[in-house]
């Protein structure tokens, strides 16, 4: 395999999840890795195990994002990976939802994920190189009864990644949308016995974004889809 083309990784919505999985991947190639998160608290484990930085940041608010990326640079290094992972539902009837809940879902979701493009856009572009990855869902392809925030924001997040990459791409800047088709197993949603790899697990996912990354610019994937081999559909 061929040097890992990246050196510095910004997670930002890291959690026990997929983001563990890559900052456990990153960091075991060298790369000097972020963790971004409003509760930094509940990363120090992760942070521990992968000599990771952690950084606290409401990814909503644009004076937060700003600083994060400058804290990243002070303590860490500029990042030229920059992962978009966090992720907000608020199920409900059309009817009964609170409209400031629906706003702070789309902003979590998707206007976070423009802020931290953005913040990383502006120290891409000048060295052409770089690398902006969403996690998206299912959602953002197909909307689900009573889940209307979470396709609203998942929608926005995916048109976001397919503008940034034609924006960016040709810059030199490899921006790719992962849909994440399926529950993501954890402590607390194993696979049920009945159905084994039912769920997608994050380890394998984290392989993915790796592959993604590792790609030569020449054939770059910009959206993949991840699922269960088990799933119908």
């Amino acid at each position: 395999m061929s040097k890992f083309p990246y050196k510095t990784a910004l997670i930002v919505g890291a959690g026990p999840g997929i983001s563990a999985s890559l900052a456990r991947r990153l960091s075991a190639l060298g790369v000097g890795v972020g963790l971004a998160a409003r509760d930094v608290e509940k990363l120090k484990g992760l942070a521990d195990e992968t000599g990771a930085k952690t950084f606290a940041v409401d990814a909503t608010d644009p004076s937060a994002v700003a600083k994060l990326f400058l804290d990243t640079e002070r303590l860490l290094a500029e990042p030229d990976v920059v992962i978009y992972n966090p992720g907000s539902r608020v199920p409900g009837r059309l009817a009964d939802l609170d409209p400031a809940d629906v706003e702070r879902c789309v902003a979590i979701n998707a206007f976070g994920a423009f802020l931290v493009a953005q913040q990383a856009a502006k120290r891409m572009e000048p060295r052409g190189h770089g690398a902006i990855l969403f996690t998206g869902a299912t959602a953002g392809v197909k909307g689900f009864a009573k889940s209307a925030p979470f396709a609203m924001g998942k929608f926005a997040l995916r048109g976001l990644a397919q503008s940034a990459a034609r924006e960016l791409g040709p810059k030199g800047i490899h921006v790719a949308h992962f849909t994440i088709d399926g529950g993501v197993r954890s402590a607390s949603r194993p696979d049920r016995p009945d159905q084994p790899d039912g769920t997608l697990d994050p380890d394998a996912i984290a392989q993915t974004y790796i592959d993604v990354l590792s790609q030569p610019r020449s054939a770059w994937s910009f959206d993949v889809d991840l699922r269960p081999w088990t799933e119908q559909f």
